[in-house]
């Protein structure tokens, strides 16, 4: 069995770190065997190396190896790529063609992208899994097939089957051993030899002197994100290695090739409203028609008590002002200002008609209730008292800087 540097070496692969390290023995160790394998990891991480190196460790590398890539086959074809078909199956279909696993029989497949495979491709795949079997398109007769399957996938395959996306059963069928890559993201030390590697084959193919980085410009690289991964690090070398006159490349210089949206920066506001912006603004409604429903209790509370007292007209003609004063400092904070008239009966009322008494039509027909002026009072003062920090002001009102800041647009605070 080849060591594992000897491996590099002959695939071209660079890097130290214990993750690809892990990847690479798991491939070794799997190749000689037929076992099903699953190559899983982001989009550029390299996944297309491992069903080559199990190919070419097996003893199948004497027969074919074939790739195909599953998301860039149209779905009414796919069928017929991968399993063939008759004469005349479909408008098009001149002759009879044979299929990958029929070409490939006795070597290996590697499915790309396989879960971009139609349901009706994966029932086909299942049973190749299964038992080698197959059937061309527009034909009855089963065919058999020995062909071993790699298969490669960005998605998250668990969120794949729950979204009735992918097969459970053929997602344990292929990944009897699954072999991860992880994001380059995760490999900051094998970034800059990466980049070297990159800049030298450029040189040596554009004929030039080779790119060479500051230590600035190395930490910067070291710390950036790549959510290409090794094809977009690869890219960005090639870019500069063609454009740049001087050979050596600072940080500021290099920053140019960065794309922004990928840096640690503060995101712009969109206009257009997500899910949680709805979900916050319904939690401050929620709260102002409580406060509201709370302030409307209080008072009819405090009418019965005072209806209560007796026949003193002087007690109620006193309560009848105590009542409309406390309402109306009530209604400044929660309601449109109008006046209000508590009406009091001359005589006292038996405890049967008031507890039938209805408190809310002492309130008059033209009062109505605006929760955008509850809303603008209660971001006000939070602001105030909270001497303009938006993000104290969010906390206090139990929403997000995001929904605040909009709120501040919106009502020209």
């Amino acid at each position: 069995m080849e060591s594992l540097q000897v491996i590099k070496q002959r695939f071209g692969i660079i890097g130290n770190d214990q993750t690809l390290n892990r990847a690479l023995e798991k491939a070794i160790r799997v190749a000689p065997t037929d076992i099903s394998v699953l190559v899983t990891g982001e989009s550029g991480v390299g996944k297309e190396n491992i069903p080559k190196i199990i190919h070419a460790l097996s003893h199948r590398k004497h027969a074919k190896y074939i790739a195909v890539n599953c998301g860039a086959i149209p779905e009414g074809t796919i069928d017929s790529e991968l399993f063939g078909h008759e004469k005349g199956a479909f408008t098009g279909a001149t002759s009879t063609r044979n299929g990958y696993f029929e070409v490939a029989d006795g070597g290996t497949i590697f499915l790309d992208e396989v879960g971009e495979l139609p349901l009706t491709t994966q029932v086909r795949l299942l049973r190749v899994l299964e038992n080698g079997e197959f059937m061309k398109v527009g034909s009855s007769k089963v065919q058999k097939t020995n062909v071993r399957i790699v298969a490669a996938t960005n998605m998250k395959m668990h969120e794949a089957i729950a979204k009735n996306k992918f097969r459970e059963d053929l997602y344990y069928r292929l990944s009897t051993i699954e072999i991860e890559l992880s994001p380059l993201r995760e490999r900051k030390e094998d970034i800059h030899l990466l980049f070297r590697k990159f800049a030298s084959d450029f040189a040596q193919k554009y004929q030039m002197p080779t790119i060479r980085l500051t230590d600035d410009a190395v930490n910067l690289l070291s710390n950036y994100n790549f959510p290409g991964n090794i094809r977009q690090l690869r890219n960005i070398a090639e870019q500069i290695s063609v454009v740049e006159e001087t050979r050596l490349i600072n940080a500021n210089k290099l920053r140019e090739y960065l794309p922004l949206k990928n840096q640690n920066l503060p995101s712009v506001i969109a206009d257009t409203k997500s899910s949680s912006d709805f979900a916050n603004e319904r939690e401050i409604m929620y709260k102002i028609l409580f406060d509201m429903r709370n302030d409307i209790n209080d008072l009819k509370k405090l009418t019965l008590d005072l209806l209560q007292d007796g026949n003193d007209v002087q007690v109620q003609e006193k309560n009848k002002h105590l009542i409309n004063r406390i309402y109306s400092e009530t209604k400044s904070e929660s309601i449109k200002e109008n006046t209000v008239e508590v009406v009091y009966p001359q005589e006292s009322y038996p405890q049967e008609n008031i507890d039938k008494f209805d408190f809310a039509e002492t309130i008059t027909e033209d009062e109505s209730l605006s929760l955008q002026d509850k809303e603008f009072e209660m971001i006000k003062k939070s602001l105030e008292r909270n001497k303009g920090k938006r993000k104290l002001a969010a906390q206090e009102l139990g929403i997000s800087e995001r929904t605040l800041y909009r709120k501040i647009k919106q009502y020209d605070l």
